[in-house]
């Protein structure tokens, strides 16, 4: 899945990743799907293990344009994962005490603590996004704020936390369509808020914005991964896929058990 990673310093064009992109799996969809659960099963595992070693830290950021899917990748990556050590964080309008300190602190507070996977439904980028788009703050503000994000992301890389970001690239006419069936279908109509509509109209400034954005701050320590998103089972399967692999890069153990278990097992056994 390294063709989705954007590499730093390299140039980079939202165009030149197809949102309808399959990869290798064109007119492949069902054995997409078989991987998928086979890279769900993986991440079951390896999450168990991270929660027992007690030693890594692991942080997914997800941000896209609305109707891209981040709910729906978070529940279909994460199906069946021990919730014990898997949290999600969703970052909606800051509060006015958030906003009385700087836009980093609400982010600090949730990143994860040893043997976790914390997850962002939205993230600190807001602040180099919609910030951006909307003019809630001046230029000369929002552009240092890639700086600020490289050495926040660098920190916690140093402290110990291994960082993925992805961006869920959808089409105009992909969320035209989504937007349609929340209409449509009642038990999704709840999801659709008329300011929407007027956040579509804004397309390609949000399009430029996350372009910078990701231009700036994909990093060897904290990638950004421009991932298909039109196919929902290939976006899951992309997603899946660089989570497990990263996942067991990390080379973990089970620890070893502070306990006599052969004196345990004859107590069991003569009981």
């Amino acid at each position: 899945m390294d063709r989705y990673r954007i590499e730093p310093g390299k140039k980079f064009k939202l165009e030149d990743y197809s949102p309808n992109d399959t990869g290798d799996f064109e007119g492949k969809k069902q054995k997409g799907i078989e991987l998928l659960a086979e890279r769900r099963a993986e991440i079951d595992s390896l999450q168990e293990l991270l929660y027992a070693e007690h030693k890594h830290r692991l942080l997914v950021v997800f941000q896209a344009m609305d109707g891209g899917g981040k709910d729906g990748t978070i529940r279909a990556v994460f199906d069946g994962v021990n919730p014990q050590g898997v949290k999600v964080a969703s970052f909606k309008a800051p509060s006015q005490t958030e906003l009385d300190h700087d836009y980093l602190w609400r982010i600090h507070a949730q990143t994860p603590g040893k043997g976790e996977i914390v997850v962002f439904n939205r993230s600190h980028y807001e602040d180099v996004l919609v910030v951006r788009v909307h003019n809630l703050v001046p230029k000369d503000v929002w552009k240092k704020r890639y700086d600020h994000i490289n050495a926040f992301e660098h920190e916690l890389y140093d402290e110990g936390t291994t960082i993925l970001k992805f961006f869920l690239n959808i089409s105009k006419d992909e969320q035209k369509e989504r937007f349609m069936e929340r209409l449509d279908m009642p038990e999704k109509r709840w999801k659709f808020n008329e300011g929407d509509l007027e956040e579509r109209k804004l397309w390609p400034l949000y399009m430029e914005a996350f372009e910078e954005a990701i231009s700036k701050t994909s990093t060897k320590w904290a990638p950004w991964y421009v991932v298909p998103a039109n196919r929902n089972w290939y976006r899951n399967l992309v997603v899946s896929t660089v989570i497990a692999d990263t996942l067991k890069s990390l080379n973990m153990k089970y620890p070893n058990p502070e306990i006599d278990v052969t004196g345990l097992k004859k107590r069991l056994t003569n009981e």
